[in-house]
Formats: structure tokens, sequence, C-alpha cells
């Protein structure tokens, strides 16, 4: 399954560890999302690596629908480095924008993600799609996912940036 790394981990991560406090201003509901350290092992890219996010200004809300749809907002700045553990390879990634995971009642679900995002895609999604195992994606992107969470469609009006290879 799809994971966004940076916006969607941030998301998870930080629902379970949010600060009300550093949310206020922000209105009711909205959750920070604290930096965080996580390592992955070489089905993304073929090596294993580290994601550190050493700065998030970064928000997430959920709200649910009246027909059992569920939706996470994010948005804010994160900054994200990635590192080859083989070879101490680094990049950065400043994420900005917004991020919108809907989980419909229908068990489809879609990513919509506005700005500047990471998005890791397991080995065979990517090989469907034609894309790398990690991505950095500027611009408008839109991916929706069956009910088994295998994703039926992909489309990025924007750039894309292969991390992999950046860190290979």
């Amino acid at each position: 399954m799809i994971v966004a790394l940076g916006v969607l981990l941030s998301l998870l991560a930080g629902t379970a560890t949010a600060s009300q406090a550093l949310a206020a201003g922000r209105g009711d509901g909205w959750m920070y999302n604290p930096p965080f350290s996580m390592t992955f092992d070489s089905g993304d890219c073929g090596f294993p690596f580290q994601l550190t996010q050493p700065v998030s200004k970064n928000f997430t809300k959920a709200v649910s629908a009246p027909d059992g749809a569920m939706a996470f907002f994010s948005t804010g700045v994160v900054e994200s480095t990635f590192t080859n553990l083989i070879t101490g390879t680094t990049t950065t990634i400043k994420g900005s924008g917004n991020f919108t995971y809907t989980a419909y009642s229908d068990g489809t679900s879609t990513v919509v993600q506005h700005g500047v995002g990471v998005i890791g895609l397991s080995s065979d999604e990517a090989a469907a799609f034609g894309l790398p195992g990690l991505f950095a994606a500027t611009g408008n992107l839109k991916i929706s996912f069956d009910t088994n969470g295998n994703p039926t469609s992909f489309s990025l009006n924007g750039q894309l940036t292969d991390l992999c290879a950046a860190l290979s």
C-alpha cells in the first residue's frame, strides 16, 4: 500500500502524540504533528534509508462525513531528510502545502496533495505506474485506491524527483 512519507507518516505519528496547545489558534480539532525519525528497509529503494523530520510545523484535522467517509486534512511545513544507510548520502525535502487522505464508506480511498510532498510506493505499485519507489512530488497529485488498498489511478500535474536516484 502507498505511504506518503513525511506528510502521511507525520499525520499518523503526530495524531497519536499530538499537542492541542501547539495547534491553538487554528480552530477546534487541529492536532500538531511533531518531528520524528524512522528507518526503512531496502524495499522502497533497494537499500535501507533513514527518514528524519527535524522540523515540523504541520497540523492535521480528522473530519467524518454523514455518509461514513473519514477525511484527514494536513497542512503546514515539514523538513524531511533522507539518508542512505549504506553510503551516507543525504537529501532534504522541504514540504509544504495541503494533503488530504479520504477513506470512503464503500472502502475506496484517495490521496490528494497540493504543494511539495514525499510519496513512497511498494515495488509492485511503482512498477504498475512506471514510477520510482520514493519520490518528491511538486504540484497537484491524486492517487485513488480500490477497496483492497491497491492504487487504481495516479495523476500528477507538476514535477517528480526520484529520491532513490538522489540517494544512490
